[in-house]
């Protein structure tokens, strides 16, 4: 049994589709079939119920294939481990997260100071924290960047940057000149929020529960970007998070005195897998460049 023999398998045991399988792996569908077939020859079992041309992973191909996944798992983490001892920490970082506007500056900044590291970066639906997870857990990504705790066994987190949270109004709005409001001082403000199910949707509820008041929502959205610029165009106001001091918003932000109203963004990974020297860089660098924030 060879290594490039549970490669192969396990892509098309994923695809369960041959031809799909060799243009994937670069190779001829012809010469898959028979590296596949000599597999299931060492096994003695077949490993896919055929069809005409349809294949299945059958109970055989599927017990095999989540050891094959552990098995070649181990092995890639074993190679980074490796590389990083053989001084080779440029690798790659694998990073999901939900809040890609937040971390954007801080990846130019990681990319300045290490210009030989390679970001693979998947932005996940704001409301699916059970997506992170299952990337983490299946290997796909080193970390995640959320303001939304992940809470789960085995998954660690690290805060990196506790934000203070503003009031942005319009240009021009009666109360651009005022530097502290209390929340319930705007209780009759027309609201630009996030939609429904949006982490910051949901930690702006709990701003507002503890002012007792209940915001009027004149629109929702997905994006930062798009909240930013309907407060600019005077449509509402909306919660923000503190800026950095090389970052200026085209809108007023008015600190909140009453209640106290923060952001937690962190850093996650699974706790049981190898983490590359890149990737516990990076966390470290997160951790710094927004303390100086």
């Amino acid at each position: 049994m060879e290594l490039l023999q549970l490669e192969y398998f396990r892509t098309v045991a994923h695809m369960e589709h041959m031809t799909r399988a060799a243009q994937e792996l670069h190779i001829a569908q012809p010469a898959l079939s028979k590296t596949i077939a000599r597999l299931e020859e060492d096994l003695g079992v077949p490993l896919f119920d055929r069809q005409n041309r349809q294949i299945r992973l059958n109970a055989f191909g599927k017990a095999f294939l989540r050891k094959v996944e552990t098995a070649l798992d181990v092995l890639e983490e074993g190679r980074q481990e490796v590389a990083d001892l053989a001084g080779m920490e440029r690798g790659s970082i694998h990073l999901a997260t939900n809040t890609l506007g937040r971390i954007t500056a801080a990846l130019g900044a990681f990319r300045e100071a290490y210009p030989e590291v390679n970001f693979r970066i998947l932005q996940t639906s704001p409301a699916s924290v059970e997506e992170m997870i299952e990337l983490l857990e299946k290997g796909e990504v080193d970390l995640c960047f959320t303001a939304s705790s992940l809470d789960h066994p085995g998954v660690r987190e690290q805060p990196v940057l506790d934000a203070e949270v503003f009031l942005a109004v319009p240009p021009g709005h009666r109360l651009e000149a005022i530097e502290n409001i209390r929340l319930e001082d705007v209780a009759d403000e027309p609201f630009i929020e996030y939609k429904a199910g949006h982490p910051f949707r949901k930690i702006n509820e709990s701003f507002c529960l503890a002012a007792g008041i209940r915001p009027r929502i004149v629109c929702e959205v997905d994006e930062p970007n798009a909240l930013g610029s309907l407060v600019q165009a005077g449509l509402g106001v909306a919660f923000v998070p503190a800026c950095r001091k090389d970052e200026r918003p085209p809108y007023s932000m008015l600190r909140i005195e009453s209640p106290e109203c923060r952001r937690v963004f962190s850093v996650a990974w699974l706790e049981r897998r190898y983490l590359s020297e890149a990737a516990r860089q990076f966390r470290q660098f997160l951790s710094e460049y927004y303390s100086e924030a």
